[in-house]
Formats: C-alpha cells, sequence, structure tokens
C-alpha cells in the first residue's frame, strides 16, 4: 500500500529521525574501532606480523559481534526510527562481517604460529586445540556461527519455515559465551591493562544487557500489563481472516498505525510460533486487529483459534509511522487531508478490507485506487507501480509525502518509480514487510 500526502507544513525536527539514528551508530561504530584499534597497539603488536593481523582481527570480531548483538536486541528507539527492514539488513551484512573477521581471525593465528614453530598449519592447528585452553571453545564458536551464516543465505532462507530459522539463530548466544570465553582465557589485548579489561566488559555488558532489556525484559513486562486475549475471529473471505484481540490498559500501549508486531498465540499446538502481522487497523485503546491472507502454516491456522485464546506479543516493530513525515500526517486513519491512497491488490476480491478503506477515505477527505492484475502489464501507462502510472493517478507526487509498505517486490516497484520521478528522497518513507534481508 502507498499513501500520499500533500497538506500544509508543520514543525518539524531539525535532523531527521533516521538520520540521527544512523549518525548515532555511524559514530559509536567508529568510535569503538578507535578504541579497540589503539587498545591493540597499546597492548604491544606480536613481533610476527600474521600473529598480528589475526589478533587484530580477532579484536574486530568480537566487537562486530557486540554490535550485531545490538542490532539483534530490537530496541525501541532504533526500530521506531529505522525500521526493521533496515534493521534486518545491517544485521545480514554485519552477520558476514562477523563471518569473515573470525576466518581471518583463525587463518592468520594458524599460519602465523605455524611459522614461529616451524610446524604444518595442519599439525599447529590440532596442537592449538588439544594444547591451549579456549581454543577448542572459539572452534566451536565459529562452527555455529557458520552454521548460523549456512542458513541466512538467501537460497537456504527461502527454503526454511519462520520457526526454524528463528531456532537455529538462537545458537548465536551460544557462540557469543563460547566466544567470550575464549577472549577472556586468551585475549592479551583482553587482559593487558585495567582499562582495556573494563572496556571489554563494558563493550559486552551492554551488548548483552541490550539483548536481556530489548528481547526479555521489554516483552514480558508490557505482556504481563496488557494481558492480550482473542476476542473474536472474523473471515473476510475464503483465504483472509481477521483475529481481534484485547487486553488491560490497551490505550497505554505504544503502538502506532502502521507497525507490527510478533504474535504467539498460546494455544497447545502453536505457542512456540511466533508470526509477523501487521496490525490492520489503527490501535482505538480498546481492541487490536490483524489481518492475514493464507500463505503459510502460521497464517493459515489464525482461521482455527478459539475466542479467549491468551496471546503473547513481541513489539510493536517498524518505522512506517507518522514519525518519518516532512510535511503533515500521512497515514490515512490519523490525518484529515489531502491524501491519495494506492491500495495495490494481485486480484480485487484479495481487497477484504476495501469497504472499510473507502468509508475512513470518505470520513477524512481522501481518494482510494485499487491496483490489480499483473505487475508488468503491456499498455500506455507501463508497470501498475512504474513512474507513469503514479504520475497519471498523483499528478502532484513530487510535493507529497509519500509512504510506502509492503512485500519487497511491490515496495520495490515503487520506489523505482518515485526515484524515476525525481521524488526527494527525504519525502519518501518505505518499510518491506520482511524479517530477513
Amino acid at each position: 500500500m502507498t499513501t500520499m500526502t500533500q497538506t500544509a507544513v508543520r514543525p518539524r525536527p531539525a535532523i531527521r529521525p533516521r538520520i540521527a539514528a544512523r549518525s548515532g551508530l555511524f559514530l559509536f561504530i567508529v568510535a569503538n574501532v578507535a578504541a579497540v584499534t589503539m587498545l591493540f597497539f597499546a597492548a604491544g603488536p606480536s613481533d610476527n606480523v600474521l600473529i598480528g593481523v589475526g589478533r587484530l582481527a580477532g579484536l574486530y570480531g568480537a566487537l562486530t559481534m557486540a554490535f550485531q548483538l545490538l542490532l539483534v536486541a530490537r530496541l525501541p528507539w532504533l526500530d521506531r526510527r529505522l525500521g526493521m527492514d533496515r534493521l534486518t539488513g545491517w544485521h545480514r551484512w554485519t552477520g558476514f562481517s562477523l563471518l569473515w573477521t573470525l576466518l581471518a581471525h583463525l587463518v592468520f593465528i594458524v599460519f602465523g604460529y605455524a611459522r614461529v614453530e616451524d610446524n604444518g598449519v595442519v599439525d599447529e592447528f590440532v596442537t592449538m586445540v588439544t594444547e591451549l585452553e579456549g581454543i577448542l571453545r572459539a572452534v566451536v564458536a565459529f562452527a555455529l556461527i557458520l552454521l548460523v551464516g549456512a542458513v541466512s543465505a538467501r537460497f537456504a532462507r527461502r527454503r526454511l519455515p519462520y520457526e526454524t530459522w528463528h531456532f537455529l539463530h538462537l545458537y548465536i548466544y551460544a557462540a557469543v559465551v563460547l566466544a567470550f570465553s575464549h577472549q577472556i582465557a586468551l585475549g592479551g589485548s583482553f587482559a593487558s591493562s585495567p582499562g582495556a579489561e573494563a572496556y571489554w566488559w563494558a563493550v559486552w555488558g551492554v551488548a548483552l544487557g541490550s539483548v536481556v532489556a530489548g528481547c526479555v525484559v521489554l516483552p514480558l513486562a508490557r505482556n504481563l500489563r496488557h494481558r492480550l486475549k482473542v476476542v473474536a475471529v472474523v473471515p473476510e473471505s475464503h483465504d483472509v481472516v481477521s483475529v481481534y484481540m484485547t487486553g488491560e490498559h490497551l490505550d497505554k500501549m505504544p503502538a502506532k498505525a502502521g507497525q507490527f508486531f510478533l504474535w504467539r498465540f498460546l494455544t497447545r499446538d502453536r505457542w512456540w510460533q511466533a508470526n509477523p502481522f501487521s496490525l490492520s487497523a489503527a490501535p482505538d485503546g480498546r481492541t487490536l486487529r490483524l489481518t492475514a491472507k493464507a500463505a503459510g502454516d502460521g497464517s493459515a491456522s489464525l482461521r482455527s483459534l478459539k475466542v479467549g485464546t491468551r496471546v503473547f506479543a513481541k513489539g510493536p516493530y517498524g518505522a512506517f509511522t507518522t514519525m518519518h513525515q516532512r510535511k503533515a500526517d500521512a497515514l490515512l486513519e490519523e490525518i484529515s487531508g489531502d491524501v491519495v491512497v494506492l491500495y495495490r491488490v494481485r486480484d480485487e476480491r484479495d481487497a477484504v478490507l476495501l469497504p472499510e478503506l473507502r468509508g475512513l477515505a470518505q470520513a477524512r477527505g481522501a481518494v482510494v485506487h485499487v491496483l490489480s492484475g499483473p505487475s508488468n502489464p503491456a499498455g500506455p501507462h507501463g508497470p501498475v507501480l512504474g513512474a507513469h502510472s503514479l504520475r497519471r493517478m498523483v499528478p502532484d507526487v513530487r510535493n507529497r509525502d509519500v509512504f510506502v509498505c509492503g512485500p519487497p517486490g511491490m515496495t520495490s516497484a515503487t520506489l523505482r518509480g518515485l526515484r524515476e520521478l525525481r521524488v526527494p528522497n527525504q519525502q519518501v518513507h518505505a518499510e518491506r514487510f520482511s524479517l530477513t534481508a
């Protein structure tokens, strides 16, 4: 779905939230890379260049792993400014950077010590694993990270159920514990000075503390407070269903129109499954609603939910909110202005919420266009979401805020069209419905 608005300019922050978050993370990374480099040289590099390079790669790998944990934590401040799709993309590339730095650490260290000991590379590796404290733990940690990296590859991710992919990712925590214990046991830079030791304890403390806070403490506190349960399951069509939930103090829940949760319905057969679904209606302080099409086992099983089923929800996540607008409110349920909504569906039968959307648009003075059919039809206007089609429906698109959300393919096609029309980047706010990059 794409929403475009043109209303009076309202006061806005001097620095866009997304730029502030990106800049903050960039400065955080640069400062820590500089600190690690200074601590490495302060400890005195090895006489063997290969060993020295290997140790420095290991330190960068440890720092990368800590940063990865910070991304995994899904802290609300970052998520609401960057969006889950961007954090997921950074998580993916950070993971591959971690693989390369740790591989460099392993290769340079083994080759370096093999040269010092005048030994074969394989023999030296076996000697190190069997005789040095912490090396075996480091090798196991690297193997676990390789496993997680393998299941994160696109060809593997597309063939794995979300639950299996998520479960395998939990091995990264075991790898973190093993790697940190290896760093304590053999890390010369770790114990080279009280300052270095305090720095690394602080890095790991912040990283692990963020995970505990973002993935355990905050979700538990919110669910204990709100106590969500299913109050209605409404079939919208033969393969689309809406689930309504209520709870306590929902007016205090920090959820906005355009965000999503990871929903866990506490039934005997699916309590262990967590699936991402967006809110299909703006929170009203009394109920929450999700609407999903049967596209997999998780979404298909929603139809069989019973009224009264308890719900454990993690979130809200996503930056598809009015926080990022540059001109004025732009989400349909939160504005009264000149708004155009482009509702993309494969078939008009899939537009099950269209009557509700049209009623809301009429009340808000908005215009709704339903776009159905193939993505690249032959015709005078080109692709459904191409530049010519967008300009035909919204001639003044360059003067509007544009909010785009949906599957990766739909979102990318819309963004290409907007770039061709030269819509300023600061007026385009997009979020892909995907937990993997």
